[in-house]
């Protein structure tokens, strides 16, 4: 059973950045997918941006150019830089894992005041 810890959100003006970090409880190279996905209130969690093992990213439109996923294979990190923010982006950011079974972290909260 793979284990996520999140952590890096907060609040932050429009415009502005955070780095959320998602520490797994084992070596990432074995873990097929990892990535985020966000939930905004009264909407469906959506994904954010993923990361394969073999270094290939995907990541929601509304995000491009803003955001930047990546791993650390030497920490078992998979950070999500944003840049750019807006209040459009506040949500709870969820971290993803997918070894056969997908594996949820408790998720962090990110507010985008303007």
């Amino acid at each position: 059973q793979v284990q996520l810890v999140e952590s890096g959100g907060g609040l932050v003006q429009a415009g502005g950045s955070l780095r959320l970090s998602c520490t797994a409880s084992e070596h990432i190279f074995s873990i097929n997918v990892m990535g985020w996905y966000r939930q905004a209130p009264g909407k469906q969690r959506e994904l954010v941006a993923v990361t394969t093992s073999i270094g290939r990213t995907n990541y929601t439109d509304s995000v491009k150019g803003r955001f930047t996923i990546s791993r650390d294979k030497a920490s078992n990190t998979v950070y999500l830089q944003m840049n750019s923010l807006s209040p459009e982006d506040t949500a709870v950011y969820y971290c993803y894992a997918e070894k056969i079974y997908a594996y949820w972290g408790q998720g962090t909260q990110v507010t985008v005041s303007s």
